[in-house]
């Protein structure tokens, strides 16, 4: 992530403009600011040239496999994009493949259903170096456009809990719109700046992912705009975030937990000079590990990742907090006893009346779920979770009270309430498997019937099943509605295309 502000006013509002210059690969060496050239002889040394050399190759580009969708040896099967498994592997990501040649996987409608992610190779280093526990609570600090939260989520497999944040409302959408893809059910979308954050959720998180802003340099390679943005001045902006970003996630941190700290700039000043810095103000924090990605090096554009863990407390010490925790989820709940005692008999009446439609919204959605949806699966996972509000069903991966905190999105979007009948969420198609959806139809990925179905056009099957899950080679990509013959198309009508 790449900025050029100072305040989160500034991180709100982003980088504006155009560059200037461009720029022919062949020289683009020449192009590059000669105070980072400096630098970057001082930290290099003889490998110095082999780094100026690395600028007139093309940029690497690769893709990631949700294994929330499909296993790696179903995705090979496909036979995309030309990829050799073997040769193509990317050596810090399991799930991770180069892409070489003229493809475009954005096109393919198996990236509409969440198959894969398409992201740059070294920063998929970050999360798949990073031992993860499924039922981690995580925090992803600095989240959009959702390529660390989304690999985090393929790894928690629908357990444990992902705090996706992003300051920049201009961002929140992309974050929103990937996580959907990738079926995200145990997340949380908030929009925040990282002080807010901790008063709700200190010595919260497990593990904390800090992609923090940066000078961007790792960008100079494919965006010539990054050249011509760039300054010391940048550099020292960003340096004053990410002292402060790094500081405010440790008090978010459980003790024995780990943040993840990264950047895609070369500069020291961004790297190891804050984590030394914070070191030294922290003497319970400890350095397990701290390394680089290097584009001469290795296939990608270049990246640093250290991280910290937090000294563990004593076993009393550690009891004591996990019973705060646990009284902080139960004390939080804002339809708690306590306070209903202390509610009007008017409020108390207007919430039995509230309760008893909700029962009648519930009986809908079971009605939907023993219809159309498998015992077991999803469904399970979802049940403890359901909560009704306006009309709207939810699954609530987190029980606390979060008023004054901006959450743009809390777990999943299950579906809505209309003219006494429950109509499925497209977000909840995405988090679906077929093998959880008794009606399903499943299309080749270069068949006449998906393309169609992307467009928003109505598919003959002769078939009358009602709301049916439809798949491109065995991947969820939205709802339809069998009825005579035709499946009425319920793919939504901002993604078509």
């Amino acid at each position: 992530m790449t900025t050029s502000n100072s305040t989160n006013k500034a991180l709100k509002e982003g980088v504006s403009g155009e560059a200037q210059a461009q720029f022919n690969i062949n020289d683009k060496p020449s192009s590059l600011p000669k105070a980072f050239l400096r630098e970057m002889e001082d930290l290099l040394g003889y490998e110095y040239q082999a780094f100026l050399d690395s600028y007139r190759d093309e940029k690497t580009s690769a893709i990631r496999v949700n294994t929330l969708k499909l296993p790696i040896e179903r995705f090979k099967d496909l036979g995309l994009f030309n990829i050799d498994f073997e040769r193509d592997k990317i050596s810090w990501a399991e799930e991770g493949y180069y892409l070489s040649g003229d493809v475009n996987p954005g096109k393919n409608p198996l990236h509409d259903a969440g198959a894969y992610y398409i992201q740059e190779p070294s920063a998929m280093s970050v999360v798949g170096q990073t031992p993860i526990s499924e039922g981690d609570r995580i925090l992803d600090l600095c989240a959009a456009p959702g390529g660390k939260s989304t690999y985090i989520l393929s790894r928690l497999n629908h357990k444990g809990l992902l705090v996706s944040n992003e300051i920049n409302p201009s961002r929140i959408r992309a974050l929103g719109e990937n996580l959907e893809r990738f079926g995200a059910v145990n997340s949380i979308i908030t929009n925040s700046d990282s002080s807010n954050l901790l008063t709700f959720f200190k010595g919260f998180f497990d593990k904390i992912f800090i992609d923090a802003p940066c000078s961007g340099q790792g960008m100079f390679r494919k965006d010539d705009f990054a050249i011509e943005d760039w300054s010391q001045d940048k550099v020292d902006e960003c340096v004053a975030i990410q002292r402060q970003l790094i500081r405010d996630a440790y008090q978010m941190l459980r003790a024995g937990g780990m943040i993840i700290y990264s950047t895609c700039t070369f500069t020291r000043q961004e790297n190891e000079a804050i984590i030394e810095d914070f070191l030294g103000d922290y003497p319970d924090a400890n350095l397990l590990d701290m390394d680089r990605i290097w584009p001469h090096r290795d296939r990608g554009e270049g990246h640093f990742c250290a991280r910290i863990t937090k000294k563990a407390d004593k076993q009393g010490d550690q009891e004591a907090q996990d019973s705060d925790l646990l009284a902080f989820d139960k004390d939080s709940h804002r339809d708690s006893s306590r306070e209903s005692a202390k509610k009007s008999k008017k409020k108390q009446k207007s919430k039995a009346k509230s309760n008893r439609k909700n029962q009648e919204y519930l009986g809908l959605y079971e009605d939907f779920a023993t219809d159309y949806l498998i015992d077991g699966g999803l469904r399970k996972l979802l049940e403890p979770g359901l909560a009704v509000k306006e009309e709207r069903l939810h699954y609530q991966p987190l029980d606390y009270d979060l008023r004054g905190l901006k959450v743009l999105r809390s777990g999943l979007f299950v579906g809505e309430f209309k003219k006494n009948r429950f109509e499925p969420a497209h977000s909840l198609a995405m988090a679906l498997k077929p093998s959880d959806v008794k009606n399903t139809i499943d299309f080749a990925n270069d068949s006449n019937e998906i393309r169609a179905y992307l467009r928003g056009e109505f598919i003959e099957t002769g078939q009358s099943r009602g709301w049916v899950l439809v798949s491109v080679e065995g991947v969820s990509l939205g709802w339809g509605k069998e009825s005579n013959g035709i499946l009425k198309n319920k793919y939504p009508k901002g993604l078509r295309r």
